[in-house]
């Protein structure tokens, strides 16, 4: 790819341009509303699995359901998003989730909602998920561009933000599942989504949106080139694969683990809302953190540190039994040192991918990390079944640690670095420094 398709990220200060924050801001808010919701539904859909069928296993299937779209919606969705534009994607893919969500408690209160019809509703609104929010994350270059937020903040702030819908959506969902019960808590997700659309719609600009600057020719090829320019990488390969594996870790995680230690362990199906709720404070914290002052320290050692931290503990502390009030602090630790891994990677990778190409290779991570995440549910589930959940437990806190401080010992991990520059990691003709 020749450096003349390259879009350059423009210092504030090169730029006569009046300084515009509300579409930006509008962004942020946009996607709190749409992560929100979606935390919300991470917390119901296997509760309901459970509920329903009474299976851990089951709770497993369910959350092969809802991984295999993003593996499918990421291969697909970013070359939509290139496409159709950043603006329009993001505003047609939250109105589908929107509906496809609201239909399981309309179902389950009408009709009647069968484990089948679940699993499809569950599919189909994790293959929309997928592209709304790449939409979302690739228009952030362009947005802090035209408030002329230096990237490395913005990636910061962008992380923060995710960090406290999760917290908020986990938050939700564990009050509204002890009072309501899960069903309920599908209507604020579905609420969610249409608040997101109508921030779009409203707030960000037509003409910051497109995929492809004006006078440019588009980047040819489709998925494949996402895939060919991850692999010409050595830190986008590097950064695929440790994710890859470790979220097939988190994916039984978060379907499978913590919803029956919370059930059969803790006894109370409404503190799963609780622990991942201290999880996203945590990393809300450390993504804050980061945004302000952390990407200075960006690096391999820091990035592989808080990865170990970020995964060993939790599972860990569940595998010896730990009560709440042990468990609650040790995940917010946890969340704390997560909150600054999104914000380093994707510091680096803004640097890396020019316009034109960011969705598809931003798809193209997001199917390539979230590869593993259906096989891991499933195994969680099958594995707590066939030799219990306090192995299966120390089982995973023993391999985050190895995957964890991979960089440590991987060169290609040296690029992590370029998060310290303020900008964003190019240099004026457009390659990364």
């Amino acid at each position: 790819m020749t450096n003349d398709t390259t879009r350059t990220t423009v210092e504030p200060s090169t730029t006569d341009a009046p300084r515009r924050r509300t579409p930006l801001v509008a962004l942020f808010a946009a996607q709190l509303f749409s992560l929100s919701g979606n935390a919300i539904a991470l917390i119901a859909i296997p509760i309901i699995a459970l509920t329903q069928t009474g299976s851990p296993l089951a709770a497993g299937v369910a959350g092969v359901f809802a991984t295999v779209p993003l593996v499918i919606g990421g291969a697909l969705g970013g070359v939509l998003v290139d496409r159709f534009g950043y603006r329009t994607s993001s505003i047609v893919a939250d109105v589908a989730s929107g509906v496809t969500v609201l239909a399981i408690p309309v179902l389950a209160a009408t009709v009647g909602l069968h484990f089948g019809v679940l699993l499809a509703l569950v599919f189909l609104g994790g293959l929309l998920d997928a592209p709304g929010d790449t939409a979302k994350t690739v228009l952030m270059p362009d947005l802090a561009e035209l408030a002329r937020v230096p990237l490395s903040r913005a990636a910061g702030a962008q992380s923060t933000v995710q960090r406290t819908a999760m917290m908020i959506g986990a938050g939700v969902a564990g009050a509204l599942v002890a009072i309501a019960g899960p069903m309920p808590a599908l209507l604020v997700d579905a609420a969610g989504f249409a608040v997101s659309a109508l921030l779009v719609v409203c707030f960000v600009p037509r003409r910051a949106a497109a995929s492809v600057p004006e006078g440019e020719a588009p980047v040819q090829g489709g998925f494949v080139a996402g895939i060919r320019f991850i692999a010409a990488s050595p830190l986008l390969r590097s950064i695929v694969l440790l994710v890859t594996l470790t979220n097939a870790i988190d994916a039984a995680g978060i379907t499978v683990l913590k919803p029956v230690y919370a059930t059969q362990v803790l006894g109370d199906p409404a503190v799963l809302g609780f622990m991942v709720g201290c999880f996203a404070a945590g990393a809300l914290t450390g993504s804050a953190l980061f945004a302000a002052a952390g990407h200075r320290y960006s690096g391999r050692v820091v990035f592989a540190l808080c990865f170990v931290l970020a995964g060993t503990p939790p599972y860990l502390a569940m595998a010896l039994g730990a009560p709440v009030p042990v468990l609650l602090p040790i995940l917010v630790f946890s969340g704390l040192a997560a909150g600054a891994l999104n914000p380093m990677m994707a510091t680096a990778m803004y640097g890396l991918v020019p316009d034109g190409v960011r969705a598809r290779v931003f798809g193209a991570m997001t199917a390539g990390v979230a590869a593993s995440m259906p096989l891991g549910a499933f195994l969680g589930g099958l594995s707590v079944e066939r030799f219990g959940l306090a192995p299966t437990l120390l089982g995973c806190s023993i391999i985050y640690l190895v995957l964890g401080s991979s960089p440590l010992y991987l060169r290609s991990f040296t690029g992590l670095s370029a998060a310290r520059t303020p900008t964003g990691v190019r240099g004026a003709n457009g390659s990364p420094v």
